[in-house]
């Protein structure tokens, strides 16, 4: 993914003014922009309406390369022909929802791409869904309604930020921990040995 990006100078005209002063290119930085179009998207969603939102969104970015799934079965079947640098889920389709293709991404055996970043979308928010969407393998979750500033910043996070992955016995997927925890202690069993020396 790392090689499809490319930042924009600020003088650049992308031929998209009006998104560029309306900070549509901005990253969270707000010093530096990217180039998408050359990063390849699948929109996965049931309903058609909200899949051309998206791709609307993505275009309006700049991004040339969208390719839409009816559903996540639908969306693994995609993966095996379309390399996509960035997956954008709905969380609830029938007959298999994202939670399920995320699952299937990283850890089914024929998994085309099992790093490939996953933003997950979603009208119910609570915090037992983000859990579970985060411990299915999720890289961003976003809810719905989504905006055009809202859908960047996932996708300037994942390239400012990218996570390395976890394997581990009930898991794998990206870390799910956003921030790295430094330890400020004393070490016990070095506190231990002084003391009885």
């Amino acid at each position: 993914m790392h090689n499809a990006l490319q930042e924009i100078p600020d003088s650049h005209n992308h031929g998209a003014g009006d998104a560029r002063k309306s900070g549509l290119y901005l990253s969270r930085d707000a010093n530096k922009s990217y180039n998408l179009e050359r990063l390849n998207f699948l929109v996965v969603d049931d309903n058609r309406h909200m899949r051309l939102i998206v791709k609307s969104i993505l275009y309006s970015f700049g991004v040339r390369s969208v390719v839409e799934a009816e559903d996540g079965a639908d969306a693994f079947r995609e993966l095996r022909t379309y390399s996509a640098d960035i997956v954008i889920c709905d969380w609830k389709m029938e007959p298999l929802d994202g939670i399920d293709f995320t699952r299937m991404v990283r850890t089914a055996s024929d998994s085309p791409n099992p790093f490939v970043p996953i933003v997950m979308l979603t009208g119910n928010t609570e915090q037992r869904r983000v859990v579970e969407a985060r411990d299915a393998g999720v890289t961003e979750f976003l809810a719905k309604p989504i905006s055009a500033k809202s859908l960047y910043s996932r996708i300037a996070g994942i390239i400012e930020h990218p996570r390395p992955f976890i394997r581990a016995k009930h898991y794998f997927g990206p870390d799910r921990r956003r921030k790295q925890t430094k330890f400020h202690c004393t070490d016990r069993r070095q506190h231990k040995n002084m003391g009885t020396g």
